[in-house]
């Protein structure tokens, strides 16, 4: 229950959350086009930048074609999976990820999230999306 709005941020905005290894597989199976992934977390910087800033880097003309979301802390198997694609990465949450036919090519670690504005979090993905997705 107290997770509950923390998700909806994300879901509301079209993101699919994945709840189990096997929904991150499976979503991940599919390499077409661009994949936003979010490691969502109940931590300040999350509820402060991360999620504010991917809301809003979603309103680029170039964005991703399917936007993806687990839960660390809550959904445990789903995250671990999950961050088998980050590699080298280390696990980080918060965490965004985007994928390009597959090829993981921009990761936000939970380090470039603290301290950084929700507006400095979305330019950084509007960068990624113009350099990675098309309009």
């Amino acid at each position: 229950m107290l997770v509950a709005p923390m998700r909806a941020e994300l879901t509301n905005a079209g993101f699919t959350e994945l709840k189990s290894a096997e929904e991150v597989e499976q979503a991940m199976a599919d390499t077409t086009g661009t994949t936003l992934v979010v490691v969502n977390s109940v931590c300040g910087c999350a509820a402060g930048s991360a999620r504010p800033g991917i809301l809003k880097s979603l309103a680029s003309s170039s964005k991703p074609t399917r936007l993806l979301t687990v839960f660390a802390g809550q959904d445990t198997d789903a995250t671990q999976k999950a961050r088998e694609y980050f590699t080298p990465f280390p696990p980080s949450s918060p965490a965004i990820a985007l994928f390009r036919n597959g090829e993981l090519v921009h990761f936000v670690e939970r380090h470039n999230i603290e301290g950084r504005t929700a507006d400095m979090i979305a330019a950084n993905l509007e960068n990624a999306y113009e350099s990675y997705c098309e309009a």
